[in-house]
């Protein structure tokens, strides 16, 4: 094989169509451009989605749906999954290790869900009314 020999399968390309090109070739005269209007002359064309005046669909439909940035940056940690927790120490670094949160959190927020029965010193993180509560009944902290 060498390069210069090297060709498409047969039957994969089809050859070009030559518009304009008289009676016989079934395309001649208006080229397979129709009658008049903005597509059969020259330069001719309209934006996406344009419906000829009428209202588009995209502006038809209401409008739905949004999707917070900070949603994604901020995560929450329940009580029970703290209280299984070999360090009492708490901080982003060690809920990454732990795998309690994934790479893209920025804020960890714990919530007061189950029990927590030691003491625990969290630092770095937010927390609610009732997990603060619980934490501090429990003889932690939070910073």
């Amino acid at each position: 094989m060498r390069l210069n020999t090297i060709k498409p399968a047969k039957g994969s390309r089809r050859d070009r169509v030559r518009v304009g090109r008289g009676i016989g070739s079934g395309l001649g005269k208006t080229a397979g451009r129709g009658h008049k209007g903005q597509h059969a002359r020259a330069g001719g064309y309209h934006k996406v989605g344009f419906e000829g005046g009428q209202m588009p669909l995209q502006r038809r439909l209401p409008k739905v749906g949004f999707r917070s940035q900070k949603a994604v940056e901020t995560q929450q940690v329940f009580l029970y999954q703290l209280d299984c927790l070999k360090d009492t120490r708490v901080d982003l670094a060690l809920l990454l290790k732990a795998g309690l949160v994934d790479g893209r959190a920025k804020r960890v927020k714990v919530v007061k869900r189950g029990e927590i029965k030691r003491a625990l010193k969290l630092s770095g993180l937010l927390a609610t009314a009732g997990a603060k509560a619980a934490i501090e009944a429990a003889g932690g902290s939070v910073e």
